[in-house]
Formats: C-alpha cells, sequence, structure tokens
C-alpha cells in the first residue's frame, strides 16, 4: 500500500510493474480502485502501472469539505510526483477522461498518450444529459442513479459487474452521486463533449478509446469519421457485454493498450 497527499487529504495508491512510461488506471466517480483489479496486474507484466482511489472513495481519506473534479486532478498530480514516474499515460474510466485532458494541460509531455474506456466521447444525446443533471439533485439522484444502473445492467450476465454496480457503486452516498452528476455536467457544460476537449489540446497528443457500449454501429462510425480527419485520435471497440470492459476481458485490453504505448 502506498500513500500521496494532495492538500492535506492522504491518498490510496497501488504500484506494480517496471518501466516507463507508467500507467496510471483512473477510476470513475463512485468507483474504487477495485474496478482495475484484473486490468492491473495484466498491464504490470508489460511496465509499470499505478491505480488510484479518488478522495472520498475506497481506502483514500475523505476531505472534511466538498470537493470536485478539479480536485481530482490534485489527486492525480499527487500520485505522479510520489511515484517519481517520469512520464505517465492515464488510462481513465469515462468521466475520469476529463481528469487526463487537465493532466496533459498541466504537465504536458510528461502526459506523452491518453486512453480512455467507455466514454461518451461524441456529443451526448438529450436524455442522457437530462439524467446527469437529475443525477446532480436532491430530488433525482437516486432515481437517475437506478435508471443508470438499469441500462448498465440490461443483458449482463457477469456476476462479478452485476456485484460491482448494485453493490460497490450502490454504496456510495447521496451526496457523492449527487457530486458526481453535478461535476459530469459542469465538465460538458465548459468543455463541450470529450472529442471537442480533445480535439483543443495544443499540441495534439494521441489518444485511444477503448469501448464496449453502447453497441450502436452508429457511435463506432462516428469515431471513426473523425479518426479519419483526425490521425492522432484511434478507437477500438471490444466485444464485452458490458459497460465495465475491465471487469470482463482484462486481458484484451492490458494487450490493446500496450499495442498503443509501444507503437509510440
Amino acid at each position: 500500500m502506498s500513500q500521496a497527499i494532495a492538500k492535506d487529504v492522504r491518498i490510496y495508491y497501488e504500484d506494480m510493474g517496471q518501466s516507463e512510461p507508467a500507467l496510471l488506471l483512473m477510476p470513475a466517480w463512485c468507483q474504487s480502485h477495485s474496478v482495475h483489479r484484473h486490468l492491473l496486474p495484466k498491464c504490470a507484466t508489460h511496465r509499470r502501472t499505478l491505480t488510484l482511489d479518488w478522495r472520498g472513495h475506497g481506502q483514500s481519506e475523505s476531505p472534511a469539505s466538498d470537493f470536485g473534479a478539479k480536485d481530482l486532478v490534485e489527486d492525480a498530480c499527487a500520485v505522479i510526483e510520489a511515484s517519481g514516474a517520469q512520464q505517465v499515460i492515464p488510462v481513465s474510466v469515462s468521466h475520469s477522461g476529463w481528469v487526463a485532458i487537465e493532466l496533459r494541460r498541466r504537465l504536458g509531455d510528461r502526459i506523452p498518450s491518453i486512453v480512455n474506456t467507455d466514454w461518451v466521447v461524441l456529443p451526448p444525446p438529450s436524455e442522457y444529459m437530462n439524467l446527469v443533471h437529475a443525477l446532480a439533485t436532491p430530488e433525482g439522484w437516486q432515481q437517475a442513479r437506478d435508471t443508470l444502473f438499469s441500462i448498465w445492467l440490461e443483458g449482463v450476465n457477469n456476476d462479478e459487474v452485476i456485484k460491482f454496480v448494485r453493490e460497490e457503486m450502490g454504496s456510495y452516498t447521496a451526496e457523492m452521486w449527487m457530486r458526481s452528476g453535478r461535476e459530469i455536467g459542469s465538465n460538458y457544460a465548459i468543455g463541450g463533449y470529450p472529442l471537442k476537449a480533445l480535439s483543443s489540446l495544443e499540441p495534439h497528443v494521441p489518444v485511444l478509446h477503448i469501448y464496449s457500449q453502447p453497441p450502436d454501429p452508429d457511435y463506432l462510425a462516428g469515431q471513426q469519421a473523425f479518426a479519419a480527419d483526425n490521425p492522432w485520435f484511434s478507437v477500438y471497440k471490444l466485444e464485452a457485454h458490458s459497460h465495465f470492459p475491465t471487469l470482463e476481458v482484462a486481458d484484451e485490453i492490458a494487450a490493446t493498450i500496450e499495442k498503443f504505448v509501444s507503437s509510440r
């Protein structure tokens, strides 16, 4: 067990493997580092791999006051500095991708590329944003969360995924879920959609999006069309059945990440 200090808050992280650039596996809101419990050792066979718990999550300390996405950036920076890693590739789950973008802006060439997993990288549907906005409210957060759970678990028979969503993610408080809705909504309001925000980075940084859901072929086609016009971006579609492919196909994800990283 290792710890970093981010503005007087103790941040838990794990550190396995050798060689750089290292990977930094980052969970989403209302998740601990256990979302990467299979991916961490797989990636560590190729290179040094770090993973962390955000403040208020998992084994990290809960601050006395409110916090937001900017504080998650501080958590990630604290782990990078405590680890001594000189070059780090963020590997984000969903909306921790906004943290990855800020890490590149802050640390420049120390972040030589970015990997995102299962993120709404194109302009989000209005139905989705309605859920995000409802999630931020005292009167709407629980129904919005439960709706998201239903979407994420539709047709899923993997007991590990089901338990992760219902028991781990379901254990987070109303305050944390409302915070996540507020911060995700703010990220979209400020940065637009993820590919727009990634396009604003100067110079452009190589980005790989690995995802399993949604299965809609138009979603893949939209990303492929973007990649054709923007050679710094690439997309890889997994055959996993849920929104949590790190729990289903860690071998495939680790191999895909290593191919992307080693090719550069």
